[in-house]
């Protein structure tokens, strides 16, 4: 019992020891001892006016052998900064604080938010702020603080029940899903940006006309418009928002210009009559989701200098219809968990449904990823009868080269990209892919086989622009995909 009493005398006094040393913690008040932050500057990009704050976080480090006391922290501001900021757990009330302490060789963590005021006006409007760190000893740590506010129309609930266009030069706002009901047609005019609200979708039962130009072209996208704290966008994050999806009742839809990314799909077509034109696009960028790129079921559908790129599914899920592909870019290179799609995978049945094939073609197509393998078809093993058309004329293909002889039919003046290639798969395109920042961009090297190898006939005839309006036919042949190679 004795032996029990002295242990617990014992540490009752290491504790109050160490408690003393810890209350001893040796503090400067020296004008020259400093905060050494991680940034003088946070920017937190473009926010939209009544939507989600945006959010970042500066760290200040104590490189010291002594404590610092910051004895004051404020917004230049004041309490009516669309700033807000928060100090180790403390809310600055009024734009104001103090009575922090930072230990030697240890740091603090403040929290910053930005809330943007709605100004009414078409154009980002920029706001600016400095937030101070005054410490005991007189030293003054500026942080520059900046951010736009976007204004919008906001839609919710919309339903369009009759013809209308959508003109404005500020963003849509959609809260939840835009319908555009059968019988009705809504036409994007050039430079319309929708911006979605994650989860919301884009459903057309009707007929959707979106009608970009070069420069000036419409954008369906998530409604984060900042950073994450990782400074990356959440422009280059999938599943942003759903997705464009047109009904098995909706027809001559036409898309010219439109990019459309980061949602959790890209276009889903339902199943529908095939001899009726479903969609067409024109110039249409498909890129970074969280699902499918294009996924057409049953339809008819034809694209015209497109590019589908990376997919967590396929860049192209096709099953049974009528297709056309001209002058398209299809590159699966999905950098995200998850992605285990292929480039293009075509199909004539789902399981026991039928779903035959009647015509797939692709005209000076690439398509590629990072797989070994990018184009997987597969007819009916049941259904042996069904259609199962399929060619491709004058495209570089990431695939094993055919060599049977009933297959062979199906493949015209096709480049095959193998293991003995230097430049292929993602080595066809320039600058370098950056993986960390999520930056891909599809013009081509000029080491591409796809360079000067198209078709100049269909060229000539179906698409003597690119992409972005350069002429095709200046040099020696057209190259593959829907960026004509530019030199500097």
């Amino acid at each position: 019992m004795r032996l029990l009493e002295h242990f617990i005398i014992c540490l009752v006094l290491s504790l109050a020891l160490f408690s003393g040393c810890m209350d001893d913690e040796p503090f400067t008040a020296s004008p020259t001892a400093r905060l050494s932050l991680n940034r003088d500057t946070v920017n937190f990009g473009t926010v939209v006016a009544g939507g989600l704050a945006a959010t970042d976080t500066l760290k200040l480090f104590n490189r010291g052998n002594k404590g610092l006391r910051i004895s004051r922290v404020w917004l230049e501001g004041g309490g009516g900064s669309p700033f807000r900021v928060n100090v180790d757990g403390s809310v600055l009330s009024g734009g104001e604080g103090g009575g922090f302490e930072v230990l030697r060789h240890d740091s603090l963590i403040s929290f910053l938010t930005f809330v943007a005021p709605d100004v009414d006006i078409d154009e980002p409007y920029g706001f600016a702020d400095r937030l101070h760190f005054l410490t005991e000893g007189g030293s003054d740590h500026t942080i520059v603080l900046s951010a736009n506010s976007q204004s919008v129309e906001r839609l919710q609930g919309r339903r369009i029940a009759e013809n209308t266009t959508f003109a404005s030069l500020r963003p849509y706002l959609v809260v939840d899903s835009l319908v555009v009901e059968e019988g009705a047609t809504l036409t994007l005019a050039a430079g319309v940006r929708l911006l979605f609200h994650p989860e919301a979708e884009f459903i057309v039962h009707g007929t959707l006309l979106s009608e970009g130009t070069p420069g000036r072209e419409v954008e369906l996208r998530g409604d984060r418009l900042d950073n994450m704290l990782s400074q990356i966008p959440y422009d280059r994050i999938p599943k942003q928002w759903g997705g464009l999806r047109f009904t098995q009742t909706s027809y001559g839809n036409s898309l010219r210009f439109t990019d459309i990314h980061s949602g959790s799909y890209g276009v889903l077509c339902d199943s529908s009559d095939v001899s009726r034109k479903k969609l067409s696009m024109d110039c249409v960028t498909i890129h970074n989701v969280g699902g499918h790129g294009l996924h057409a079921r049953s339809s008819q559908v034809s694209a015209l200098n497109c590019q589908f790129t990376n997919a967590a599914g396929d860049c192209l899920f096709l099953q049974g219809g009528r297709y056309n592909f001209v002058h398209c870019t299809v590159g699966q290179f999905y950098p995200l968990v998850g992605g285990e799609g292929v480039a293009l995978r075509f199909s004539n049945c789902d399981g026991d449904i039928k779903l035959p094939m009647q015509e797939l073609r692709f005209w000076n197509c690439i398509i590629t990823g990072r797989n070994n393998d990018d184009i997987m078809g597969t007819p009916s093993d049941r259904y042996t009868e069904l259609p199962f058309d399929y060619y491709f004329d004058h495209c570089l293909l990431n695939t094993p080269k055919v060599e049977d002889d009933i297959a062979i039919g199906h493949f015209v003046a096709c480049l095959w990209e193998g293991d003995d290639h230097d430049h292929r798969r993602a080595a066809n395109f320039s600058p370098e892919f950056d993986y960390d920042g999520l930056v891909f961009t599809f013009g081509l090297d000029s080491l591409s086989r796809a360079v000067d190898a198209a078709d100049s006939e269909v060229s000539i005839k179906l698409a003597p622009y690119d992409r972005q309006g350069n002429y095709r036919l200046a040099g020696k042949a057209p190259d593959m995909g829907c960026f004509e190679r530019r030199e500097e």
